[in-house]
């Protein structure tokens, strides 16, 4: 009898996509599907893909929406079923038996509490159309929840947006971290931001403060929709460089080699990215605020900022010196072990028994 873990799809290297090859590869029989492969950087080895990488936020929805509804026929000769992502939730219609999971890493945020956010970045004749696409995810994503057996969130912070927004209850199972790939190797010379370049994710705040703090270096380890704005506000500074995504073995050496990592999302889901700081022995400068308050230790492993400005992630910066970060060090990897692959497979293979 084999099992299934099915998301949206396979496009960029993140911590959602990690979670699916991890668990995928460490449960026997437990097989990968996906709307959708960008196999530049996954494996071709999936059991089911639906179609071909479609890249326009828009187009993916309502395509996936589509193809999870009308093209997951096949999922009914599963045991169990996992579902994960804010569209191949869709394809329980088509299961007529089994166990149904949903592994929620986040209710589909321009749809729920980032909707306002989304609303005004946008001109105002494109906002009727982002309206419709909400009452359209709404429709259908909603029903779909509210069928599964069992939910689990990745956080505290995402069982309160569930219970928040759907008044449903969800059990917590924390995303997997190669903890063991990240090792502290020197005190560096620069600080590291790794977060997706997106605008909620804030970086360009971090950004403004190194233009105000020339005899500090920041590496930019990532990409995303916001980078043509973000290299444009970085401008010529000689201490600002942008690395674009980079492959696992070169982000663990810039992690292993940075004074601290910084990682300023509004209201993050989880945050994998300070569990991999942490266990490089590196203190994480973040938002006091979502999954961070779950996994950094404000003081012992990095410090929270309760206001996230210019001013104050200037002021955290130069507090954060190379000598203090090395006495972060030993707590940083400690608190990283909260948060293993172990641990995680251990949890999620209970859902399966």
């Amino acid at each position: 009898m084999r099992d299934a873990y099915v998301y949206d799809f396979l496009l960029a290297n993140g911590g959602a996509e990690q979670l699916a090859i991890t668990l995928t590869e460490a449960i026997l029989d437990l097989e990968l599907h996906a709307g959708f492969v960008n196999y530049k950087l996954f494996p071709d080895n999936l059991a089911h893909v639906l179609t071909k990488p479609v890249f326009h936020p828009v187009h993916q929805a309502i395509l996936m929406m589509y193809l999870f509804r009308n093209r997951t026929a096949y999922l009914q000769h599963y045991r169990h079923v996992i579902f994960s992502g804010s569209y191949a939730p869709l394809a329980i219609r088509n299961r007529t038996s089994g166990r149904n999971i949903y592994y929620c890493h986040t209710p589909p945020r321009f749809v729920y509490d980032l909707q306002d956010y989304y609303l005004q970045q946008l001109p105002f004749w494109q906002k009727p159309l982002l309206k419709a696409l909400i009452s359209y995810v709404r429709l259908y994503y909603e029903p779909a929840i509210r069928k599964m057996d069992t939910i689990i969130a990745n956080s505290q912070n995402v069982r309160q947006r569930l219970l928040r927004y759907l008044d449903i209850q969800s059990d917590v199972v924390y995303p997997p971290v190669q903890t063991e790939c990240f090792k502290w190797q020197s005190s560096g010379r620069y600080y590291l931001s790794t977060a997706r370049l997106e605008p909620y994710k804030r970086v360009d705040l971090i950004i403004k403060a190194f233009l105000e703090l020339p005899d500090k270096q920041l590496i930019v380890a990532s990409g995303g929709s916001d980078l043509t704005r973000l290299k444009q506000l970085a401008g010529d500074a000689e201490n600002i460089r942008f690395t674009g995504w980079m492959s696992e073995q070169q982000l663990q050496e810039l992690v292993g080699n940075a004074i601290a990592t910084l990682y300023l999302p509004i209201d993050e889901d989880f945050g994998m990215s300070p569990v991999e700081s942490m266990a490089a022995g590196k203190p994480v400068i973040g938002a006091a605020q979502g999954g961070l308050l779950e996994t950094v230790i404000n003081g012992e492993t990095g410090i929270l900022l309760e206001t996230v400005d210019v001013d104050s992630i200037k002021q955290a910066i130069e507090c954060m010196t190379p000598s203090r970060c090395l006495r972060y060090r030993e707590p940083c990897e400690q608190q990283a072990q909260q948060f293993t692959v172990r641990r995680f497979i251990s949890q999620m293979g209970n859902y399966l028994q």
